[in-house]
């Protein structure tokens, strides 16, 4: 049996995409700014440094706001300056389950 949805009904198909921010961003919250950022949207994923200096955020949730969060990673902190920030698609999984600051 088939479920009707209505026209203000809408499914949000799940996404799974990893970003790298290129630019300063390390040294100035730009972790803690993502987590704040991604708990508020509901994402789940994490975020970390890198060894090249650049952070890397893998995060899966609807697709809106995780477009929401790519518009704060290019944002960042107060003392951050994004030079770039890379989106990469990715399969989705379902297997995160909070948003955390990965060390």
């Amino acid at each position: 049996m088939r479920e009707n949805i209505g026209e203000n009904q809408r499914v949000e198909k799940m996404k799974r995409v990893r970003f790298t921010i290129i630019g300063r961003v390390q040294g100035v919250g730009f972790r803690w700014y993502v987590e704040e950022k991604a708990r508020k949207l509901g994402l789940n994923g994490f975020v970390r440094n890198i060894p090249d200096g650049d952070v890397m955020v893998m995060v899966e949730g609807s697709e809106d706001n995780i477009r929401k969060l790519e518009i704060y990673l290019w944002k960042g902190p107060a003392f951050a300056s994004v030079e770039n920030v890379i989106k990469q698609e990715e399969e989705y999984k379902g297997d995160l389950r909070e948003f955390y600051i990965s060390f």
